[in-house]
């Protein structure tokens, strides 16, 4: 017995749905510690578990001048030299992902800032335990997501719809 497709996505092959008007990208940094500690496999499921599309994602080595772009609001603060000094030191992972309000989404599932303060059941909550080492940077707004996401994929990133899209995503 065949099981219907949701009424809202009516599914063509080779034609994506339509996207709900909510969906956004957001970037995502694997920092160093992340890297480091072989949590990347584990946290970037979490992301796709809850239904985040990735649509971007590179390793590389942040250099100071792409730093100094991405952390421009720091420079002058006590803790700047230290930052950049870390996340410049070792490699990262670049991603961008996309879905219904995935700023506010990816946030919620990353936890507090840092992971000794962090909820249980979130990603910095059950994989994080200091205040020096928070495994992930996120977005954390929309305009801030389009400003970071063109200093790490200055090419743009991959426009396509899983076929999972229309019973992960609502269309409304």
């Amino acid at each position: 017995m065949a099981i219907p497709l949701p009424r809202s996505y009516p599914l063509r092959l080779n034609q994506p749905p339509s996207h709900p008007k909510t969906v956004e990208t957001t970037l995502i940094l694997f920092k160093p510690d992340a890297l480091h500690r072989g949590l990347v496999g584990q946290i970037l499921a979490r992301f796709e578990n809850k239904g985040l599309q990735l649509v971007g994602m590179r390793l590389m080595r942040m250099s100071q001048e792409v730093a100094a772009k991405h952390y421009a609001e720091h420079i002058g603060k006590p803790f700047y030299e230290g930052l950049v000094g870390f996340m410049t030191g070792s490699p990262i992972i670049a991603m961008a992902l996309r879905g219904p309000d995935a700023v506010a989404v990816a946030r919620r599932m990353m936890g507090k800032t840092f992971g000794i303060e962090a909820e249980a059941g979130t990603i910095r909550g059950d994989y994080g335990c200091s205040k020096s080492f928070n495994l992930l940077h996120g977005s954390d707004s929309s305009e801030s997501a389009t400003r970071e996401l063109g200093i790490f994929f200055p090419e743009g990133l991959e426009d396509w719809a899983p076929i999972s899209t229309p019973w992960v995503w609502d269309n409304e």
